[in-house]
């Protein structure tokens, strides 16, 4: 098996993994920060266990945004 069939085979994947990664760390940040703001105003001190809490529920939520964001992306453009 040559390199060209395996990266013919696995072109999808690869992209959406690169594309994935290179935007789970910016969007799981603006997340957070929304979430600790909005629990901001609701109270006026927000704890550092809430603030993990918070973090990881951001985490959850930006993998799935972005790994579906970028299925759908490299579809539409490489497809």
């Amino acid at each position: 098996m040559n390199l060209k069939s395996f990266y013919i085979a696995f072109h999808d994947p690869i992209w959406v993994v690169a594309l994935s990664s290179a935007l789970f760390f910016p969007v799981r940040q603006m997340i957070w920060v929304l979430y600790v703001r909005k629990k901001q105003k609701s109270q006026k001190n927000v704890s550092d266990d809430e603030k993990k809490i918070l973090k990881r529920r951001a985490t959850f939520t930006s993998f799935l945004l972005c790994v579906v964001f970028s299925y759908v992306y490299v579809n539409q453009v490489f497809n």
